[in-house]
């Protein structure tokens, strides 16, 4: 009863909040564009790369309608909006919708509650969110303050990756192969290449700030399939939020984000007037690791006379674990008024835990288009996911659709091997299948994210829609469940949508399931999201209709065939 009234009262409070309605339009068509020497078109939202930026206060519900006029369907994921009782409107392909087809538009109701900070907006079909993304700001409420110092004005920093190609194109080619997509041409800041790359007409990113002011700088890695390291040459950053929530603010000389992650960071304009360097760099643990460029922006101040200050970029190797292991555990839940009141489910609470390996595969490859009798693949618990062509959603909810998926996702692994050690000779094949997690409306739920050497081993950021999740552990090695658990912080987890999943380790999630509906899981690494290293968390009906999914709107795009 306890837990039911707590869960009511935890979707009555987001929703009964006095909020602003707001109206964008998004038309999604092809436009080219000039990077390192070479025209590119590419699929944006109103002729931008990023797309426009929405942005609101907390608490708001946003309309936006999007115009398909391109050539193939696609999808918007509005990532890491909780979207309570609304998982219609979340956005995966073939998950919560069917594709908005070329020529005809629909319109997404966007329901915000506690989220606070930066999040942001992007495609969620094959490879396409590489161009059709961009930021989605919640400012405070009008009645709340900031939790620090009043910035002097913001600034978003999107981190993106650039390819000289077609975005799907490239993802179809590779997996019609059976092989691995090829990696990024460069990377970008807010559309912006630097001038490290050697095309003299490349432009470059350029922040102009006043001397002695504070500025939030908003920072989303968009990229396809790398962390970034991110710092200012010469400045201090102050991180103050992750994934739309406050964190306890500290210090450091630079950040590491992952794909699907969000930064709030503070920087104060201290330093003698001049030009600094902004750059980014990947992190990688993998023995298959993206491109190792630096990309730069500038960090310019007002009446500068002198050219960009030449000191040394202090940016970590991109293999370096140690900086990125001392920079994530800094990261700590804040007690402020702007932040939901803290709720980690305790020992006692927990009544569903799920032990979850995550693995990159090979299944067997059948078509004359494959280079080898093998194709990569990837997987949670040795099940590789198969995307349906009827959505998730839509046959769960219907009850009439069968065929569609199934409820048995294995809540533990199907066999147990010495996750992180050496596995050059371990059988690499998956399963396939389309099976979800099953739990019910309230449940204090316990995931714990395993990552193994399978394949080309490495660390990955998994991302869970329709919640934050406190995130309470992490380890190295080979979870152990009698002794791993009393080193769990149940005091002041980050509260977050996306964790970075340790290479050869894993991490331990919490929460409560107090969202139903249909809510995918997946890497927000996208080659792996493309091989199938995902699965789907449905959270049955609660007893009211305040604890039951809203029933689904009429206007939803019809599935191929339907």
């Amino acid at each position: 009863m306890a837990s039911w009234f707590v869960g009511v009262l935890f979707l009555s409070t987001l929703l009964l909040c006095s909020a602003d309605v707001h109206h964008y339009e998004f038309f999604v068509r092809e436009s080219n564009f000039t990077k390192l020497c070479n025209t590119t078109t590419l699929l944006v939202v109103n002729d931008s790369y990023p797309g426009p930026e929405i942005r609101v206060h907390k608490g708001d519900t946003v309309f936006v309608n999007v115009h398909n006029q391109g050539n193939y369907g696609f999808t918007i994921h509005w990532h890491g909006v909780k979207q309570p009782r609304n998982p219609w409107f979340d956005g995966p392909e073939f998950i919560t919708q069917c594709p908005i087809q070329p020529g005809t538009n629909f319109t997404y109701e966007i329901i915000l509650s506690d989220e606070i900070g930066t999040l942001w907006w992007h495609a969620h079909s094959d490879w396409t969110r590489g161009s059709v993304h961009g930021a989605f700001i919640i400012l405070p409420a009008e009645n709340e303050t900031y939790p620090f110092p009043t910035p002097y004005a913001d600034q978003t920093i999107i981190l993106e990756s650039w390819y000289n190609g077609d975005y799907k194109q490239i993802i179809d080619d590779a997996l019609a192969a059976g092989v691995a997509p090829r990696t990024a041409d460069a990377y970008a800041i807010n559309g912006h290449l630097g001038d490290t790359y050697g095309c003299p007409n490349d432009t470059i990113f350029l922040m102009e700030v006043h001397s002695e002011n504070i500025y939030l700088l908003r920072i989303i890695n968009a990229a396809m399939n790398e962390e970034q390291f991110f710092t200012i040459t010469n400045h201090t950053l102050i991180v103050v939020a992750q994934d739309a929530s406050y964190v306890r603010m500290f210090t450091t000389d630079y950040i590491m984000i992952s794909p699907g992650q969000t930064m709030d960071v503070l920087v104060i304009a201290d330093q003698n007037v001049g030009q600094y360097y902004m750059a980014i760099r990947p992190f990688s643990d993998s023995a298959a690791p993206p491109n190792d460029f630096i990309t730069t922006g500038v960090f310019q101040y007002t009446n500068n006379e002198g050219g960009l200050n030449a000191s040394l970029i202090p940016l970590p190797a991109m293999n370096d674990t140690d900086a990125m292991l001392n920079f994530i555990s800094q990261i700590r839940y804040t007690n402020v008024s702007q932040n939901p009141t803290i709720s980690v489910p305790a020992d006692t609470d927990i009544n569903r835990r799920v032990y979850i390996t995550i693995a990159t595969n090979t299944l067997p490859c059948n078509t004359s288009e494959c280079v080898s009798d093998t194709r990569f693949a990837a997987s949670l618990n040795n099940v590789s996911f198969v995307s349906p062509r009827i959505d998730i959603l839509q046959a769960y909810y219907g009850n009439n659709i069968t065929g569609v998926f199934t409820q048995d996702f294995p809540f533990n692994p199907p066999v147990f091997y010495d996750f992180t050690g050496n596995l050059t000779d371990f059988n690499t094949e998956a399963g396939e299948g389309t099976r979800a997690i099953m739990v019910n409306y309230g449940d204090a739920v316990e995931m714990v994210l395993q990552t193994t050497q399978l394949g080309a081993g490495g660390s990955h950021p998994i991302h869970l829609h329709g919640f934050s999740f406190y995130w309470v552990g992490i380890g190295t090695g080979n979870f152990n469940n009698e002794t791993d658990p009393s080193t769990y912080n149940l005091v002041d987890p980050p509260f977050i949508n996306t964790v970075h999943s340790p290479a050869a380790g894993w991490v331990a999630l919490r929460f409560f399931a107090y969202n139903p509906g249909v809510w995918y899981m997946h890497c927000h690494f996208e080659r792996h999201n493309s091989w199938g290293m995902s699965t789907v968390l449905i959270v049955r009906n609660g007893t009211t209709t305040e604890t039951s999914m809203r029933p689904p709107p009429s206007t939803m795009p019809r599935c191929p065939g339907t």
